[in-house]
């Protein structure tokens, strides 16, 4: 890169990570450098027109599908959904080995699939397992380290935040992406049980079996109660998969689905639908802050010439293709230490996704994979949501967490690895479900 913009590019991300280190928000954060930038590296445009870039980041119909489905989840936090998947599922896994630490995971899929968040889907499966698990004697580290590795399963198991934020600003079908999740979803929820399995099997001490004997009347009660859950997931995405809803109008269909749940629990009242309407606002408002500031940022960087700089600077290098993805990894994971997901995505996509484009690579695949390395910073100190979520809960310290966490970053790692040799693992349901 010429001198002048690798200085420049050094001043602006010191001053954002200055602003992140003193705790300013993340979106002021984003808007501050950014102007710090346009007024001291490049001849600002007028603020007109930065306005009018926060307001077009923001308004988009896609991105209506975001608050919907947050809002789906803040209903659910409000029912007894959770607690009525731990005991369809105990009866099922407890007597594999692991016991029943297998619940996490699977739990942890099942609020995946209708809740879209990770930190949400950690704090919901967290608080009801958390107890049972410490009352059976299982091992502590493996408790919370299963609860915030498969807390991340939140982002990967259709529907996703972050895939609607990828979906909108890298112009990729957000149902394309819902269907790519699937088997990498799966594949990792699998990977996930095997190694508690594994673990269960060298040293059954520290994931003791179940010692109730549960009969198969209490195993097919175990599966109604697991009905409404499934329903409600066949609601929403079947809806996307056979082309009768948009991701919108899916999420619309969700939250209504979301309300009958609590109605039908007898836990929709005045008081927990004020605390979900504003959960969902609080959420909502934070990451379309976010993303209305990282598309200044992005403007801000276009004029200093930052993006160009950086391709022309990555293309001399002559990486082949699968070198530039594993330095994209090792960049996102040390990034993921400093930053939260979405801020990952919506800053350094206008840069990355070129690049990836160039080097043959699918957007759709892309969006996985970037999935995935959001993933590991939910699970990577300082910045690591899930940890922080996981420490609120069980009350360890975030470093007795991040090392419980470690094999579970390691087999995201693996699973990025796969899907990196193995492309098709990401693509072949959306083009045998939606063509080429």
């Amino acid at each position: 890169m010429h001198a002048d913009v690798l200085s420049a590019s050094a001043v602006i991300l010191g001053v954002l990570f200055l602003l992140l280190g003193l705790s300013v928000w993340v979106a002021i954060a984003l808007f501050l450098t950014a102007l710090f930038a346009l007024h001291f590296f490049a001849s600002p445009p007028a603020i007109k027109v930065l306005s009018n870039i926060a307001w077009n980041a923001a308004d988009s119909w896609a991105l209506v599908a975001l608050p919907l489905f947050i809002y789906m989840g803040e209903i659910l936090l409000r029912t007894r959904l959770s607690e009525r998947m731990f005991d369809g599922l105990a009866p099922w896994l407890g007597r594999l080995p692991g016991g029943l630490l297998h619940v996490n995971v699977a739990a942890s899929t099942l609020f995946a699939a209708i809740s879209g968040s990770s930190a949400a889907t950690a704090a919901t499966i967290g608080k009801i397992t958390i107890p049972e698990l410490r009352k059976r004697g299982y091992d502590e580290r493996l408790v919370v380290g299963s609860l915030a590795g498969a807390g991340t399963l939140g982002f990967l198991i259709p529907p996703s935040l972050v895939m609607i934020i990828y979906g909108v600003l890298a112009d990729v079908s957000i149902g394309r992406l819902f269907i790519a999740g699937i088997i990498p979803g799966l594949l990792l929820a699998g990977g996930f049980m095997s190694y508690l399995a594994l673990v269960g099997l060298i040293r059954p001490d520290l994931a003791p079996l179940a010692k109730e004997r549960f009969t198969w009347r209490q195993r097919i009660r175990g599966l109604l109660d697991l009905l409404p859950v499934t329903l409600l997931i066949l609601a929403v995405l079947g809806s996307i998969y056979r082309g009768l809803a948009t991701p919108t109008e899916s999420a619309a269909i969700g939250v209504v689905g979301a309300l009958l749940l609590a109605l039908l629990y007898r836990t929709l009242n005045w008081k927990s639908f004020l605390e979900a309407t504003l959960g969902a606002v609080r959420t909502t408002s934070m990451i379309g802050l976010i993303v209305a500031g990282a598309s200044v940022l992005t403007t801000a960087m276009g004029y200093v010439g930052i993006p160009r700089a950086v391709a022309e600077w990555i293309a001399g290098m002559g990486l082949s293709p699968y070198m530039l993805i594993f330095v994209l990894a090792v960049f996102y994971i040390i990034l993921g230490f400093f930053l939260d997901g979405i801020s990952m995505i919506v800053v350094t996509l206008p840069i990355v996704l070129p690049l990836v484009k160039a080097a043959g690579f699918s957007p759709l695949w892309f969006g996985i994979f970037l999935v995935l390395m959001v993933e590991a910073a939910q699970i990577t100190p300082p910045v690591g949501f899930n940890l922080f979520v996981i420490q609120g809960i069980s009350g360890r310290g975030i470093g007795f967490v991040a090392r419980a966490a470690l094999p579970f970053f390691l087999i995201l790692m693996g699973l990025a690895t796969f899907i990196t040799l193995f492309p098709q693992v990401v693509l072949y349901l959306p083009q045998r479900m939606m063509g080429s």
